[in-house]
C-alpha cells in the first residue's frame, strides 16, 4: 500500500512539474528565417474594420502608417531593420532582433539602438503564406473591444 502510495505521488510529481513551452523558448525554424532573408515592403495592413476604425500597430503609429514600411532580414544573426516612410505619419527607423520558431511564430524586438537583452517589450505574430516573393505576418489585436487578426502582407522588394 505505501509503494502504489509513493508512485502516485512520484506521478504526480513529475507530470504537474513538465516545463511549460512558450513562443519565445522553442526551436527555431531556420527554413523560414533563411526564406525571409532580405528587403521586403509592407503592402496592406487589413483587418475587420480597418476602413473605419484605426489601430496602432507595434505601439508606434496607426496601421496605415506600415503601409509602405521598409523591412531588411538579416538571417545568419536574426537582425534587421525597420522603417515607415509613408508621408502624413510620424517617420521611424530602427534595428530590429527577430526569429521564427517551429511553431510558426515570429518573435520580434524593436531595440531602438538599445542591446536585444535590455528590451523587455517585444511581439509575438504568426508567419503564415510564405512564399519566395510574399508572406503575411498575422497579430492578434482589440479592435472596437473584440480580438481580431490583423494581417500584414510583406512583398519582396
Amino acid at each position: 500500500m505505501k509503494k502504489s502510495i509513493i508512485l502516485l505521488l512520484l506521478t504526480i510529481l513529475f507530470v504537474g512539474c513538465k516545463p511549460q513551452q512558450s513562443a519565445t523558448s522553442t526551436k527555431l525554424d531556420n527554413k523560414s528565417e533563411v526564406a525571409i532573408k532580405g528587403n521586403w515592403t509592407i503592402v496592406s495592413v487589413n483587418y475587420p474594420g480597418s476602413d473605419y476604425i484605426k489601430m496602432t500597430s507595434f505601439d508606434l503609429a496607426d496601421s496605415k502608417c506600415f503601409v509602405g514600411s521598409t523591412w531588411k532580414f538579416i538571417s545568419n544573426d536574426n537582425k534587421g531593420t525597420m522603417a515607415l516612410t509613408a508621408s502624413n505619419c510620424p517617420t521611424f527607423s530602427s534595428p530590429i532582433t527577430w526569429y521564427i520558431n517551429k511553431e510558426g511564430n515570429f518573435v520580434m524586438k524593436i531595440t531602438n539602438g538599445t542591446k536585444a537583452k535590455k528590451v523587455l517589450d517585444g511581439y509575438i505574430l504568426t508567419i503564415v503564406n510564405q512564399t519566395e516573393n510574399s508572406f503575411q505576418l498575422i497579430d492578434k489585436v482589440d479592435v472596437g473591444g473584440q480580438m481580431v487578426n490583423a494581417v500584414y502582407q510583406f512583398q519582396r522588394n
